[in-house]
């Protein structure tokens, strides 16, 4: 078996994990960090050379992301306003270096708790496509990770793509992050918000997702109920208490104090809201 494989095409992949337990290797940009102290045992799959799974398109029912596409064709797509979220949390992955190179779905499959993508990609409601031999299925993201640097990805598969549907009405949204400092930090707190509103000036829909608060980044279903209803005008960014985040289980570590992190997750959640709101008005 060889230690490093660089296919050309995804049906040589997938051919290739069919028969021995590779490790799939996207941008890499996190990949040698963890194991610096130890000896890098595993064989590598290096996906990098296969063209069909960076493509970004727009389909009748949704938007597909594929797999490789890098954090700097996110920023620089031509995607509507509904990915607002996702670009500026695109633009607070490391630098410029680690965006041309870094991939969506090697963040989501890394699964960290801090990981930029996965807020605003729960909130557009994001599904994941997971291809083998002879089978493709699609997972919920929410679904897909299960903990802690831990997905539903079996050993034969491969993520190839990320599909978002079509809301039903008119977006806005945004993203947030606190960290240490402004650029090149991982995240204390972060919040994605998207808010669908009708000709009435009524939200309709309402996604709200925080990262860095629990082992998953996770959704605000009570906020987000809450919200629905409300008018343009009304001042609904006061609407979030601290009950609305009770779901959330952040920890000490040495970047923030668990109690600093859910204070600073309210306060990110209503600058959110204020923005769109503004934004909206």
């Amino acid at each position: 078996m060889s230690e490093y494989l660089q296919p050309k095409s995804l049906e040589e992949a997938l051919s290739a994990l069919s028969q021995h337990a590779y490790t799939p290797l996207a941008g890499g940009t996190d990949f040698y960090p963890p194991r610096s102290a130890q000896i890098i045992k595993d064989p590598i799959l290096d996906l990098s050379k296969i063209r069909s799974l960076q493509i970004i398109e727009e389909r009748a029912n949704d938007y597909r992301i594929g797999a490789t596409a890098t954090w700097s064709d996110i920023i620089n797509g031509d995607l509507p306003e509904l990915f607002d979220c996702l670009r500026l949390a695109a633009r607070e992955v490391g630098g410029k270096q680690i965006q041309n190179i870094g991939t969506i779905a090697g963040n989501i499959c890394n699964a960290s708790p801090a990981a930029d993508s996965i807020p605003p990609l729960l909130a557009l409601n994001a599904k994941v496509e997971l291809e083998s031999i002879g089978r493709i299925r699609t997972v919920n993201l929410d679904e897909f990770i299960t903990g802690n640097r831990t997905t539903l990805r079996k050993a034969d598969e491969l993520v190839t793509g990320i599909t978002i549907p079509r809301p039903k009405q008119p977006c806005v949204s945004t993203f947030l992050k606190l960290g240490a400092r402004k650029y090149l930090v991982i995240s204390v707190v972060m919040v994605a918000v998207i808010l669908e509103v009708d000709v009435h000036r009524i939200i309709t829909s309402a996604r709200i997702a925080v990262g860095s608060c629990s082992p998953v980044a996770q959704r605000l279903p009570q906020l987000e109920d809450d919200l629905i209803g409300k008018k343009v005008g009304s001042n609904f960014s006061e609407t979030p208490s601290h009950e609305h985040l009770l779901s959330l289980t952040p920890i000490d570590d040495i970047r923030s104090k668990a109690l600093y992190r859910k204070d600073a997750a309210l306060t990110l959640v209503i600058r959110a809201l204020e923005e769109l709101e503004t934004k909206l008005s």
